[in-house]
């Protein structure tokens, strides 16, 4: 008989817990060790001897392993699905406003932002094989945005392998589940933040039933500013189409998919895009929804729900 089994640790600069039901005790963390290991090995860019880090310091010779070559192709099918606004090339655009790692911004002004232009653009990025061919060798590459979601998907096929049924998993708040809580004899349920919660405290906005799918939230829960004059919510984000910041009235984005590769690059996306963007783009998509809370102009939240993420919503 299937027995409830569990693991908890950290990976990736964040937590994971993992839930699943299985007769046997299979060699979980083993796996995970592995699966970690290869992801930090091949996209990690805190590490200097990574695949992606000999890249971006220019050396061409890399040959880059299939994991990297997969995340690369579902980047450039979000890349192209969202018009341009998932770019994995915007990295040193984003830490030059101060809004990535690097969080005291640099000089800001026309010239700046034209000489960073030059190397953003995913489509100064070719794969051919296993080698990357960059138009500029100062091309800066980050799946950061991405590498999260895949690997929840490398653990989830390793569970499949391994027969397991029914599984949750949860890494740095990014989810995927399979079949079943046994344990009440429901869909796995999940919740959402609210966006206007308080810091130290966690107030949920939805609750959600995972029914094979993917899921991924994307938000500036505390980051978010106040018009002075209207009382209006704003973030900012940086357009990657442009390289300037504007003023973003979505406040958390919530994605449904197939996978976390694809749920955690178009919560990305959206985020970029901006509410009205997001709703042109959004019925374009195969199997993906979306739960939208943006500002409205008098300074209240609103909300946005596709038809296929309000018929697994649950109520609080």
């Amino acid at each position: 008989m299937d027995k409830e089994r569990a693991s908890y640790g950290e990976a990736l600069g964040t937590t994971y817990s993992i839930k699943y039901y299985s007769e046997e005790i299979i060699p979980l963390d083993k796996a995970l060790d592995s699966i970690f290991e290869r992801v930090n090995q091949s996209m990690s860019t805190y590490r200097e001897n990574s695949d992606i880090s000999r890249l971006n310091r220019g050396d061409s010779l890399v040959e880059v392993d299939t994991l990297f070559q997969e995340v690369f192709r579902i980047s450039q099918q979000v890349w192209e699905e969202s018009n341009g606004y998932f770019d994995p090339t915007v990295g040193d655009l984003v830490n030059q406003y101060g809004f990535g790692p690097e969080v005291a911004p640099k000089k800001i002004d026309s010239v700046t932002i034209d000489s960073l232009m030059k190397f953003v653009g995913f489509q100064k990025l070719k794969l051919k094989g296993d080698k990357v061919i960059k138009e500029h060798p100062q091309v800066y590459l980050d799946f950061n945005a991405i590498a999260k979601g895949y690997t929840i998907d490398l653990i989830g096929a390793y569970l499949d392998a391994m027969k397991v049924e029914d599984y949750l998993i949860e890494l740095g708040g990014e989810l995927l589940a399979k079949g079943v809580n046994r344990e009440k004899g429901t869909f796995w349920t999940v919740g959402i933040d609210d966006p206007q919660q308080r810091e130290g405290e966690r107030e949920l906005a939805a609750a959600v039933e995972l029914r094979d799918r993917a899921m991924a939230t994307s938000g500036n829960y505390r980051k978010f500013r106040r018009n002075p004059e209207t009382g209006a919510m704003y973030v900012h984000t940086v357009n990657p189409l442009t390289g300037f910041a504007r003023q973003s009235d979505l406040l958390s984005v919530t994605v449904l998919a197939e996978n976390c590769a694809l749920a955690d690059a178009y919560a990305t996306a959206f985020m970029a895009m901006g509410y009205d963007l997001s709703n042109l783009v959004l019925p374009k998509l195969d199997n993906v929804d979306a739960y939208l809370i943006y500002a409205t102009h008098d300074g209240k939240l609103g909300e946005f729900i596709t038809p296929g993420f309000e018929e697994v919503m649950k109520e609080l």
